[in-house]
């Protein structure tokens, strides 16, 4: 069974250092290298290849093949190639639309190279789905809620990312921005 990363990826707005989603496999060969180097964000031409050959050489279930197509998509954005990254999430949804880590990384993709509004329903599918990274999830939908204007629910989505994950920092760094008074 291959699992999806579950390391954390992308710079949002004022966001240094934040997170994707990949799936990890279990057993060997390039689909296992290829989530290792999502895992341990190495997306040099060697990770990659063995992403490409796992795809196109290894007999992978379906499970399998989602997760590669998730994970080969992590090292596209990690490479800031959005658009072979929302090539890969689209077909790993393509072939199971629950995937919640795959609606997840495509909302990472929108909120860190688009517009972060533009991500709020692949992050609520993510949540609904029950995303592994929850946390993560909240900070994203935090973005598209500030960037739309609605600063009390970005407030509370970051309280809730920061409760979800309380070792991560992003959402703390985030929240000294705030200023919450008493009417």
């Amino acid at each position: 069974m291959m699992k999806i990363s579950s390391f954390a990826l992308i710079v949002l707005a004022g966001l240094p250092a934040a997170a994707t989603a990949s799936v990890v496999t279990m057993g060997s060969g390039y689909a296992a290298s290829c989530y290792h180097a999502a895992d341990a964000r190495m997306a040099g031409q060697p990770e990659m290849a063995a992403c490409n050959r796992a795809l196109t050489e290894q007999a992978l279930d379906l499970d399998d093949r989602v997760a590669t197509h998730v994970n080969r998509g992590i090292l596209h954005l990690l490479r800031t190639d959005t658009r072979q990254a929302n090539a890969d999430f689209n077909a790993a949804l393509a072939l199971n639309p629950n995937q919640a880590e795959a609606w997840l990384n495509k909302a990472v993709v929108h909120a860190r190279f688009g517009r972060p509004v533009d991500a709020m329903p692949m992050v609520q599918k993510a949540l609904q789905l029950k995303t592994r990274r929850a946390a993560l999830a909240y900070f994203v939908r935090a973005m598209a809620y500030e960037d739309s204007g609605n600063i009390a629910a970005a407030y509370h989505d970051l309280k809730r990312a920061q409760s979800l994950d309380p070792k991560w920092k992003e959402p703390e760094i985030e929240l000294r921005r705030f200023k919450v008074q008493q009417i």
